[in-house]
């Protein structure tokens, strides 16, 4: 699912391009069902989402629960990462903030 679904969207009058607002994304609490694990040499956030999400593109739940902000998707082996389970609750909460 696009990061952007929720993000309120225009046309440019002088263009016709679509533009995008800001997406303001969700804080994302500490759970008891979050999973905790290291990343190993070749992890990267659109791989790890695939693997516990089963959807790549929600990357940036893990992006923003471990506030990762540099842009990379490459992890270094040896991070400590948190990987939210209550997904559903994340998306909802997305989609809150940007109506």
């Amino acid at each position: 699912m696009s990061r952007y679904r929720f993000t309120k969207q225009k046309i440019d009058k002088d263009t016709g391009n679509r533009v995008y607002g800001t997406t303001v994304y969700p804080k994302i609490p500490l759970d008891d069902n979050d999973i905790f694990v290291y990343s190993i040499e070749g992890d990267r956030l659109d791989l790890l989402a695939h693997k516990y999400y089963g959807d790549e593109t929600l990357w940036w739940i893990i992006a923003k629960a471990n506030s990762l902000r540099d842009g990379k998707f490459a992890l270094s082996a040896g991070q400590h990462l948190r990987i939210p389970q209550n997904i559903g609750q994340v998306l909802l909460s997305l989609r809150a903030a940007n109506l």
